[in-house]
């Protein structure tokens, strides 16, 4: 029993400080995953939604130190409660998720390693058991070090990650596991390549037979049923390929630019997936660097979500003369983590990503 506890104490609190660090290497990454659980359609939970980003950063530094204090052996007590309470709810949360198929990447790794709900479930299944053994094996957990110095370990680790949560916050994430990191050309993430998978459907056909109401099951075709058709559903038996980038297109007046923009020698994208919703002070620091970048032969747009009178709002205040095209809210929030932010592309390829925190350190061709 001490091997075993031995070695679920070593997996599990090396597994919560990875999970903590990629996830408090993109907190705002993570406030978005709070948020699509906080929603109607999953917990519905809507008032934390304005609490997502200090919840987010709260969980990820707790996740992460009790990884710590378990190898550690320090707060033993306090520890196995708080892992234990932790796995039951992030268990049942996953479980949810999966069964209702409410949202379909848990976020349990971030964009480092995209989980499907039932995969997400069965690691916390696994987990829960290991935290389990833990829980009811204390007397096997013996300090890593000596134990006067657990508590300034602990200390230092805490302050480590305040301090890291701090800088990803002001600028990016200082690791980008996402599709549109810097070298990335766009284009040709979203190819499909010759020989893709393609996704296996079944058809669910609904009839009316003599009274009664049966389904016929079909891979697409129309069966052959004597029957009135009432309704068709369709469910997905095996996913197909989805190339990395799925969801980027630059809409203007319900014309697609996107091909036209991502073939262009110089493009800066000044993206704000949501203009109400965007940090003031960031049109200000940005407002230089754009234009400079009109002097520079660039070609400057804006891509956000939002509508035309709030488009109209921040060029008139901000006094920033550039066409804004429609884009996904999701894609933006994916490009880049600032509201607004900074991209260069040259031939759709990304050379620069900034947060208007760092608009100063734009380098232009």
């Amino acid at each position: 029993m001490k091997v075993i506890v031995g070695f679920a104490r070593i997996f599990v609190g090396i597994l919560f400080i990875i999970s903590g660090f990629v996830k408090l290497n993109d907190p705002v990454g993570f406030s978005y995953k709070l948020q699509e659980y906080f929603s109607p359609g999953v917990l519905d939970i809507p008032f934390l939604v304005p609490f997502a980003l200090a919840l987010a950063v709260f969980l990820v530094i707790v996740e992460l130190l009790l990884g710590l204090t378990l190898i550690l052996g320090y707060l033993k007590n306090l520890t196995r409660w708080s892992l234990l309470l932790m796995i039951l709810f992030f268990t049942f949360l996953t479980f949810y998720s999966a069964y209702f198929n409410k949202v379909t990447d848990c976020g349990c790794f971030g964009d480092a390693l995209p989980l499907t709900p039932w995969e997400s479930f069965s690691k916390d299944v696994v987990l829960t058991i290991l935290i389990l053994i833990i829980f009811f094996n204390q007397k096997y957990i013996t300090p890593l070090f000596n134990p006067s110095s657990h508590k300034w370990i602990f200390f230092l680790a805490f302050i480590g990650c305040l301090g890291f949560g701090y800088y990803v916050l002001m600028h990016l994430p200082a690791i980008d596991f996402r599709a549109y990191k810097v070298g990335v050309n766009i284009s040709e993430g979203m190819k499909m390549p010759d020989d893709a998978k393609q996704a296996v459907y079944d058809y669910n056909w609904k009839f009316m037979v003599d009274g009664e109401e049966k389904i016929i099951t079909t891979q697409g075709s129309y069966p052959s049923v004597d029957g009135e058709f009432i309704e068709v559903n369709t469910e997905v038996v095996e996913e197909g390929y989805v190339p990395p980038i799925h969801d980027f297109s630059l809409q203007q007046d319900g014309e697609d630019f996107t091909e036209e923009i991502l073939n262009e020698p110089k493009v800066l994208m000044v993206s704000a997936y949501n203009l109400s919703k965007s940090e003031k002070a960031g049109w200000s620091a940005i407002k230089d660097q754009v234009d400079a970048a009109h002097k520079k032969g660039y070609h400057v747009i804006g891509l956000s979500a939002s509508g035309p009178n709030e488009i109209a709002e921040i060029k008139d205040i901000y006094g920033i003369e550039i066409d804004f095209y429609f884009a996904d809210e999701t894609a933006i929030k994916t490009i880049v983590r600032s509201n607004p932010g900074l991209v260069t592309l040259e031939k759709g390829t990304i050379m620069q990503k900034l947060h208007w925190n760092d608009a100063e350190d734009l380098i232009l061709n």
